[in-house]
C-alpha cells in the first residue's frame, strides 16, 4: 500500500514539471527574449529590427544586399552570402537571395572536394594523365580522373581515352626509322640504302673534280693575250700564259704610272720562265 503511494506521488510530481517545462516554452513559430518572454519570428530573408511587447508584434526588415537568413528567425542580423573564390576553383551555381545562400560549383576541369547544402565549399584540379597514360574515366565535377598505364604495342600522350596501337611501317611500304614507345607513335620513312648514295654522290665528285682540271689546263694551254693596239701593252706576244702575261703587264703599268713602257721587254729570259716579278728587269 506504502509503495503504491510513494510511486503515485512519483508520478505526480514527474507530470507537474513537465507541464510547467511546457508552459514556460514558447511556440514553433515563436522565439524567446532574454527576459524568457516569446515573439513571434520573422519569415525567411528578414531579421528582427525589434521584439515584440505586449501591445505590438515582432518588427522584422529585410536583409540587405550580400546577406540572407534562410529560416523563420529571430536573429538580429542576416548572414553574410558565400562568395565562390576562384582561387578555390569554385564558380557561382545559384545566386545569393535574401532567403537563400549562394551555392557554389566545381570550375570546368576540377572536382568538388568539401560538400555542403548540395554546394561545393572547395574543388581541386583534375589530375593529368601522364605519357604512357590513357584516361580510363574521364573527371566530373564530384570525381577526379582515373588514369590507367598503356600495354606493350600501344602508346598514348597522356590525353586519349584509349591506347593507340603503333603504326606498322612495313606495312605501310616503309622503313621504320624509330620505334614506338608507350608516349610516342613509331617513325616510318623511306630509308635510303648506304650503297645507293655512295654510287651517286662518288660520281658525281668524281665528274666535279675532271671537269675543274679539264678548265685548269684549257686556261693554262690558252693563247697569250695579243695588246698590239694598245700603247699601254706594248708587246705584242709573251712567252708565258697569258693569265701570268696579263698580270706581268698590269704590275708594269703600275711601276711606270700608266705610261706606255716601249722600252721594257716582258719577253726577256727571266720572263719565259714565267716569273712576272722579272718583268721589270
Amino acid at each position: 500500500m506504502i509503495s503504491r503511494l510513494a510511486l503515485y506521488f512519483f508520478i505526480t510530481i514527474i507530470f507537474s514539471l513537465n507541464f510547467e517545462l511546457y508552459s514556460c516554452a514558447c511556440a514553433r513559430a515563436e522565439y524567446e527574449m532574454e527576459n524568457g518572454e516569446c515573439c513571434p519570428m520573422c519569415a525567411p530573408g528578414n531579421r528582427v529590427y525589434r521584439h515584440c511587447t505586449e501591445d505590438t508584434s515582432t518588427t522584422c526588415v529585410p536583409c540587405l544586399d550580400s546577406t540572407f537568413i534562410d529560416a523563420p528567425n529571430g536573429l538580429r542580423d542576416c548572414f553574410h552570402c558565400t562568395v565562390c573564390d576562384p582561387g578555390q576553383g569554385l564558380r557561382v551555381n545559384i545566386a545569393c537571395t535574401r532567403s537563400s545562400n549562394t551555392v557554389c560549383e566545381p570550375l570546368d576541369g576540377h572536382y568538388c572536394i568539401d560538400q555542403h547544402r548540395g554546394g561545393c565549399i572547395v574543388a581541386q584540379k583534375h589530375i593529368k594523365c601522364r605519357p604512357g597514360q590513357y584516361v580510363k574515366h574521364k573527371g566530373t565535377a564530384f570525381k577526379d580522373t582515373e588514369c590507367a598505364e598503356c600495354s606493350d604495342g600501344t602508346f598514348s600522350n597522356g590525353s586519349l581515352q584509349i591506347c593507340q596501337p603503333h603504326s606498322k611501317c612495313e606495312d605501310l611500304g616503309l622503313t621504320e626509322i624509330k620505334p614506338g614507345t608507350l608516349s610516342s607513335d613509331a617513325e616510318c620513312g623511306n630509308k635510303i640504302p648506304a650503297g645507293l648514295i655512295a654510287g651517286i654522290i662518288v660520281p658525281l665528285v668524281v665528274t666535279i673534280a675532271v671537269a675543274v682540271i679539264i678548265l685548269f689546263l684549257k686556261i693554262k694551254r690558252k693563247t697569250v693575250w695579243h695588246a698590239s693596239n694598245n700603247p699601254y701593252f706594248p708587246f705584242k706576244k709573251c712567252c708565258m700564259p697569258s693569265l701570268l702575261y696579263f698580270t706581268c703587264n698590269l704590275n708594269i703599268l703600275l711601276k711606270c704610272g700608266f705610261r706606255p713602257c716601249i722600252s721594257i721587254s716582258c719577253c726577256s729570259r727571266n720572263c719565259i720562265r714565267g716569273i712576272c716579278k722579272h718583268c721589270f728587269t
